[in-house]
Order: structure tokens, then sequence, then C-alpha cells
């Protein structure tokens, strides 16, 4: 649990130079890991994963509050995502998903749409944390039709 004493460490931090917007994100980090914990996942906990849910929920709060038209609430939840970014590893470009993507599809022997199960399996193992799955299940539709 590399992760979850990196962030016991930024809260600390946070605490001391009274950065409440840190604080926040790092706590909710912070509590996503220890409910997984809890639910008895301890030894199968993949914190890629955790932080790619809690950046897709606050995506997710971000599009409704900028359509609600409230900038105060969308401000603090584009805060929090570059906040939760940071202990992610590098998002890959375009490039780089769509070389990724014709190994797999070749490696797999996809033809069609229909085959866009097997693609999709894979390459979310494969490119977990580094891209979101939305951007490669658009990329694969848009190969394999």
């Amino acid at each position: 649990m590399e992760l979850k004493n990196t962030i016991d460490n930024q809260i600390k931090e946070s605490m001391l130079n009274k950065d409440k917007d840190r604080l926040t994100a790092l706590r909710a980090i912070k509590s996503a890991i220890l409910l997984e914990e809890k639910n008895g996942k301890e030894g199968s906990i993949n914190e890629i994963q955790i932080l790619m849910k809690l950046i897709k929920q606050r995506k997710d709060s971000l599009t409704l509050y900028k359509e609600q038209k409230r900038p105060d609430l969308a401000k603090i939840e584009e805060s929090e995502i570059n906040i939760i970014q940071e202990f992610l590893p590098d998002q890959i470009n375009d490039n780089e998903l769509d070389s990724e993507l014709d190994i797999i599809i070749k490696s797999v022997g996809a033809e069609s749409i229909k085959d866009m199960g097997k693609v999709m399996g894979i390459a979310t193992k494969k490119l977990s944390g580094k891209v979101e799955n939305s951007r490669i299940a658009s990329r694969i539709k848009e190969k394999l039709s």
C-alpha cells in the first residue's frame, strides 16, 4: 500500500500548509482506499482503478455543474481532478493509444465490431491508469467499424 502511505504523508503536509482544497481531495482518496479495504478486497485492491473511479465521478459532477451553470462548484471539481491525477501514471497520447490498440487487435484477430469485447478486455487491463476506458472504447469502435 505505497499509495496509502503517500496519501497519509500528503495529508499531514496539507494540514501543516493549511491547504483545504488539497486536503479535501486527499481525504477522498484515503476514504476510497479504506472503503475498498473494509469490503474485504485488501489483497486485490488496484489503487489505479480507485483513482480512475474517483476521477470519473468528479468528471461526471463537473459536467453536471457546467450544465447547471455553477462555476463555483465546477472549479472545485476541476481542482480535485488535478490533485487526484498527480497520483496516476502519465497519460498516453492518441498516437500511442492507436499503436497499442493496433497490436491488440492484430493479436486477437479482431475484424468487426462484434470483436470489440475481446479487444476492450485486453486493452483495459494493459492500459489501466494510462488512459480512460471511454477513450479506449471510442478508438476501438473507430478501428473496427
